[in-house]
């Protein structure tokens, strides 16, 4: 390495931690690199989540002519594993491997099943689509192997997610666990963005082919990618000894009571799951409403998910700055919830006024917004978890955030459908009635998540003994 080599490299590490968001997660113990490498778990997530929801979606509707019906309970089918997540993470905390690991060998296991699915699935959807010599089967067998295709390659991202955040939290110091969830997300959204446009540049001149070399293609970087992420990330005697609490956590079932007991935990799933809902019932909306209702282009819309992506990041980011000097997470979260109510209240008057301005910066705070309840949720859930059960913490924060997500979509949809054409108000156009009733629906569950949050808002007085618990 000359030295205008060198200079350069100081430069970047002595700035890069200054500049880069999350950087300052880093310590002695779990450098940069490390941390970078580990994060790569997160990244794969977001390309095996854009792959299902984005460009599998369109490629079954548009190029395979399946019924948008049945795609939709094919999308949906992962859901099915989402509760399990807490179960997912009790094991990884009490699992004791032979060489001594806990968390990885669920992290491989994960990883084969994902791998497992891709591998099925251009198959599947070729025969679900009827291409070739598949024409003359029954159409059921290409259903039923496109949905377990889904469903393996959705539960390998739910075991691979959850264990990956536990992993993250046991290798962090404390005071720096919430930058690296921070971390694990931002990777996640960018796995999802470099996904995008890579899926995007490889279908454009789509054939069968080119379709069975995409999926092949992210069967082999997930594998690769999680290899490279745990590659000695975990001591061979991780496990805990058997004085330690996760190893004499007993059964499920008795993990759960005990952890379900403590510092209102129920309260705030429940806080978790309604503010999720609200959050997420519009996702798939907006696209259509700014078509809709301000008449906006194909390419315009599209902008609309980079707009909400970004918004997003910057609630990671200001939601890491902040906890990590120590503040409350679930004022944090109430906050999120907060900026939500006037996200959509600019959403919903931006269609009588036609204001585009107005529509995109509502979008923008609401994805703000919702990355500081994610952040903030996830936090309190973290930093309440008994010891020996941060993975089934995490894992219980993933099943009702992952099942909200996906029931809200749904919900949206049906509301939208249901609602379409009615005046709720003299003068507006009553194709936009569904989307606003949603978006008033938001509105309220968002209100809703607040009041519930109150009593956890006084934790800080509570465990100094200021105030008996509610």
């Amino acid at each position: 390495m000359n030295q205008f080599d060198k200079k350069l490299m100081s430069l970047w590490m002595g700035w890069g931690k200054r500049l880069l968001p999350f950087a300052d997660a880093a310590s002695d113990d779990l450098p940069l690199s490390r941390l970078l490498r580990l994060s790569l778990i997160q990244f794969s997530v977001g390309i095996s989540l854009t792959l299902l929801v984005g460009t599998l979606n369109r490629v079954m509707i548009v190029e395979l002519e399946v019924a948008s019906t049945i795609v939709g309970v094919m999308l949906a089918l992962p859901l099915l594993v989402a509760p399990f997540r807490a179960l997912i993470g009790f094991r990884s905390d009490t699992h004791r491997s032979a060489l001594g690991w806990r968390r990885v060998p669920f992290i491989f296991r994960g990883t084969m099943i994902q791998f497992g699915g891709l591998a099925l699935m251009p198959f599947a959807l070729l025969v679900l689509g009827g291409a070739l010599q598949s024409a003359a089967w029954p159409s059921w067998i290409g259903q039923i192997s496109a949905a377990v295709a889904i469903l393996l390659v959705g539960a390998g991202v739910h075991i691979t997610q959850t264990v990956g955040l536990a992993l993250a939290t046991d290798l962090a110091r404390e005071d720096q666990q919430a930058n690296v969830v921070g971390l694990m997300y931002v990777s996640l959204l960018l796995g999802s963005i470099v996904s995008a446009l890579a899926f995007g540049a490889f279908l454009t001149d789509f054939t069968p082919g080119r379709l069975i070399q995409v999926i092949q293609g992210c069967a082999v970087v997930t594998v690769l990618l999680n290899l490279v992420a745990t590659w000695k990330q975990e001591a061979l005697n991780s496990s805990p000894p058997p004085t330690d609490p996760a190893a004499m956590a007993g059964t499920f079932r008795q993990s759960w009571d005990s952890f379900i007991v403590q510092r209102q935990a129920l309260r705030r799933l429940i806080v978790i799951g309604i503010g999720t809902l609200a959050f997420t019932m519009s996702d798939v909306l907006l696209e259509p409403y700014g078509g809709q209702a301000l008449g906006l282009g194909v390419g315009m819309t599209t902008r609309l998910t980079a707009i909400l992506a970004g918004g997003s990041l910057v609630g990671f980011t200001i939601a890491s700055q902040i906890l990590s000097r120590g503040s409350d997470p679930v004022r944090l979260a109430g906050a999120g919830a907060l900026m939500g109510l006037p996200g959509f209240a600019m959403i919903i008057v931006a269609a009588p006024i036609q204001s585009v301005s107005l529509f995109s910066v509502g979008v923008l705070i609401i994805g703000c917004g919702a990355g500081l309840f994610g952040h903030g949720t996830l936090t309190a859930t973290m930093r309440d978890a008994p010891k020996g059960q941060v993975g089934m913490a995490l894992g219980a924060w993933g099943a009702v955030q992952a099942t909200a997500a996906g029931a809200g979509a749904a919900i949206g949809g049906a509301v939208r459908d249901l609602a379409r054409g009615l005046v709720i108000v003299e003068g507006w156009p009553p194709a936009i009635s569904g989307y606003v009733l949603v978006y008033v629906l938001e509105l309220v569950l968002l209100a809703a998540a607040l009041i519930i949050m109150v009593p956890l808002l006084r934790r800080p007085q509570e465990q100094a003994g200021l105030l008996p618990r509610v």
